[in-house]
């Protein structure tokens, strides 16, 4: 469904540009229909940055995302607007998704007078009081309230409701459950699963394994803008083999005991050279040492 090919990101900074910043090195993955794939990271990794390039909202320097075998990047006017009927991103931060002087539920009419002109009243406030109910809200607690008058939470699940209102095939989720409480965050998980099965393809940016492995059949461990690793999530949580995903497991709190910097995390080393992807195994491969 979507493939990402040798995609790289550089940001111009300085005073007059004269300075890069690569954000995203090199990067190639493919999302399958009904398919969930984990983008995982710490903070600065790039991991929102290619959310960001697949839905358009940051150019690519190099390298071609393509949806359905078309070049998102050379996607204008109708062909865009269709693309975006058929693909959408749910981010971190839900409140700046909002206009603040307008009421929370602005955000479905926006996409009524864009793809729904023609369904009746009674049907579309049906549609959208399924839309929420499936997101665990009640219409008469977010419908016709400012954004302000609603938690962080709240605005979150009404962004994933306007997503499933459109029935789209491919989700951008950039920590998208990360502002929601741990009852709520399971009821999207699986909320997610179902949409899944479906046929949804789900791109799940996150930087908490747990999420991760929770969700998803492949995982991509990112890292300074190189994916480091990649494959089967049970594989990738099971048997790493790059230093850095090895770090990251053992750095995941447990209960009964403290954390010790281990081997792991002395090995890695702070060089930016190229690492290029081997296959250890099939369908896992690791940046070469």
């Amino acid at each position: 469904m979507l493939a990402v090919d040798h995609v790289s990101k550089t940001y111009r900074i300085g005073t007059f540009g004269g300075t890069s910043l690569p954000a995203v090195r090199d990067v190639s993955f493919e999302v399958a229909p009904g398919e969930v794939l984990s983008l995982i990271g710490e903070s600065g990794s790039g991991k929102s940055t290619i959310g960001k390039m697949i839905l358009r909202l940051s150019p690519i320097t190099s390298g071609t995302i393509s949806f359905d075998g078309a070049d998102v990047g050379g996607l204008h006017g109708r062909a865009l607007k269709s693309y975006y009927r058929r693909v959408q991103g749910v981010f971190q931060d839900p409140f700046s998704s909002y206009n603040p002087i307008f009421k929370a539920d602005r955000v479905f009419g926006l996409l009524r007078d864009s793809y729904f002109g023609g369904v009746p009243d009674g049907e579309w406030r049906a549609r959208v009081e399924e839309a929420l109910a499936s997101v665990s809200l009640e219409p008469d607690q977010v419908l016709g309230k400012y954004p302000h008058q609603l938690s962080g939470g709240q605005l979150q699940r009404m962004l994933i409701a306007r997503a499933l209102l459109l029935e789209i095939d491919f989700l951008v989720a950039d920590e998208m459950i990360s502002m929601l409480d741990a009852s709520t965050r399971i009821d999207v998980l699986n909320l997610l699963g179902d949409l899944k099965a479906r046929g949804l393809g789900i791109l799940f940016i996150t930087h908490d394994l747990s999420l991760g492995n929770y969700i998803s059949e492949r995982t991509i461990i990112l890292r300074r803008g190189r994916i480091v690793e990649m494959g089967a999530t049970g594989r990738v949580f099971g048997s790493p083999q790059h230093p850095y995903t090895q770090m990251l497991l053992a750095s995941v709190p447990r209960l009964h005991s403290r954390w010790e910097r281990g081997a792991a995390a002395e090995a890695l080393a702070d060089d930016e050279a190229e690492t290029p992807l081997v296959q250890v195994a099939d369908d896992h491969y690791v940046a070469a040492a």
